[in-house]
């Protein structure tokens, strides 16, 4: 008899409530694993889902298991960072009947020196014809679709957002990818990434490095994102950034008692009378 396949390999989308997940983001178009539905799952979640690490600021760790995700993202209606993006899209993907494989970034923005693969990802294909696509549902700042993965240097536009993709050779001459993104800066280098396969248990190691390192940026402050085709909304810290496709922006300083106001109308994030006062009293600056 032929030995069982390793749950690990996979993403439990069979645990999915599918319907709640496509009501939640908004999708009430064709299932099938098209390329058409794979733009419109992407550009769908990205704008319905915030990107948020309050549960780490507010003294709670990041489970990944997916009737937990679907509880906080789907049923809660909060956000997620990466990992928790991704392993929710990667089960709604296992179920639609897309291909795919889990790859890992390195968020560079334009910094120097090697960064952590810390950044979660997906490479995704249809039965439709043999291209590949770079999907980034869990970095908060879109891209707004899908970009297909092509040997020569491209520029995208999803929405009014651009983007560059570029296939390199990094220091050991070994295959790399640079996802550039315009904004305030200019073009900056937002990623780098392989396509080495990852898998949950991959993203189970980063997801511990990011929710619990003191040299994690998400274990110091609230950073929490919204993105629209026309707006990019930021909390970092008690700062509030609004910034747009042509790269200009808007800043605000705001008071920690105007946080939970503001994840509510700014991020659509509502958080509990308890939570909200946690938040508030700022313990997390000291």
């Amino acid at each position: 008899m032929p030995k069982p396949t390793d749950p690990s390999y996979h993403w439990a989308g069979a645990e999915l409530d599918l319907d709640a997940y496509l009501a939640r983001i908004g999708f009430d178009g064709d299932r099938a694993p098209t390329v058409h539905t794979l733009h419109r799952l992407v550009e769908r979640h990205t704008t319905s889902i915030p990107f948020e690490n309050l549960e780490i600021i507010l003294g709670r760790g990041i489970p990944l298991d997916l009737e937990t995700l679907q509880d906080k993202l789907i049923r809660r209606r909060r956000g997620g960072y990466c990992y928790e993006n991704v392993i929710l899209f990667a089960a709604a993907l296992e179920r639609l009947g897309f291909g795919f494989t889990g790859l890992s970034g390195r968020v560079t923005m334009g910094a120097e020196g090697l960064r952590p693969a810390t950044h979660a990802l997906l490479r995704v294909t249809t039965a439709e014809d043999d291209r590949v696509w770079l999907v980034d549902v869990g970095f908060g700042a879109g891209p707004l679709r899908a970009l297909e993965l092509i040997d020569s240097p491209a520029e995208f536009s999803a929405g009014h957002w651009r983007f560059r993709l570029e296939r390199t050779r990094g220091e050991l001459g070994d295959e790399l990818w640079v996802l550039h993104q315009f904004g305030r800066d200019g073009w900056v280098d937002r990623y780098t990434f392989t396509l080495d396969p990852q898998y949950r248990i991959d993203y189970r190691v980063g997801n511990h490095f990011v929710s619990t390192s003191p040299n994690s940026p998400f274990t110091a402050r609230p950073f929490v994102q919204r993105f629209h085709p026309d707006a990019h909304h930021v909390i970092d810290g008690t700062t509030l950034i609004t910034e747009r496709p042509d790269g200009s922006s808007e800043v605000r300083e705001l008071e920690p008692a105007e946080l939970t106001e503001v994840l509510a109308e700014v991020f659509d994030i509502e958080l509990d009378a308890a939570d909200a006062a946690l938040l508030s009293e700022a313990r997390w600056r000291r």
